[in-house]
């Protein structure tokens, strides 16, 4: 089973954000948009009950069976087709606070049992401004684990939960290059396997689970020159 070090690790994480502290400073030199809308991703964090991972990741908390819950966008979406992401999106005028939208869209996109979900806490708001969005991250803890996949597949082709140390595997590791209005955009990538083989995740995605994993001692070494082509290998 995944180990009670981790959980606790990242409660601290969230603990610690509530009281004000600035979890990743990489992001204060991201733009803002003048207007934006709010939403929420979920981090879900659990302990897989087949597939664990083969690699042995150097942190302690990190057990071979620890795993964090991803989905893929359906390629025939018009924002971000194709991409791998958390659960998450825009929060509805009904939605309570940033855990009530972020629990909302987890259950509508991937048929999860949020009362078997434990919410650790919020991390501050991350800015998209290309999509004018201010992202609020929702750690959470899977206590009750319940069957998760594809609720609709006009907005999902997959949905997985990914062994934390496989992305931590210096081999699954790299980076995308992104050239955009005469400027390039180099940002972490990983690799992850999905339910229909693998998926790389890279953008907002990735560049959250490369903070957060920083943030918590958990990465290991790993090549920042070995470049993942995006929609490719």
């Amino acid at each position: 089973m995944a180990t009670k070090g981790a959980r606790d690790q990242l409660r601290a994480l969230a603990d610690a954000a509530a009281n004000g502290e600035r979890m990743f400073p990489v992001f204060d030199q991201m733009p803002r948009a003048r207007r934006e809308r709010a939403a929420s991703v979920l981090i879900l964090f659990g302990a897989l009950d087949t597939f664990p991972s083969a690699h042995d990741a150097d942190a302690h908390a990190v057990s071979r069976d620890l795993d964090v819950l991803l989905l893929a966008r359906a390629s025939t979406l018009r924002s971000h087709p194709g991409q791998v992401a958390f659960p998450g999106g825009r929060a509805d005028p009904g939605d309570a606070d940033a855990i009530a939208a972020a629990l909302r869209e987890a259950r509508e996109e991937t048929g999860l049992d949020t009362e078997g979900v434990e919410v650790l806490g919020t991390l501050e708001g991350v800015p998209l401004s290309f999509s004018e969005h201010l992202v609020t991250p929702v750690l959470a803890w899977w206590r009750r684990p319940s069957p998760v996949g594809v609720v609709d597949e006009c907005e999902s082709s997959d949905v997985f939960r990914a062994p934390v140390a496989d992305l931590l595997d210096p081999a699954n590791r790299g980076v995308t290059v992104l050239e955009r209005g005469g400027q390039q955009w180099r940002g972490p990538a990983f690799h992850a396997k999905g339910q229909h083989g693998t998926q790389l995740v890279w953008g907002f995605t990735a560049l959250l689970l490369d903070a957060l994993f920083d943030r918590l001692g958990w990465t290991e070494p790993w090549d920042e020159t070995r470049e993942f082509t995006i929609g490719g290998g």
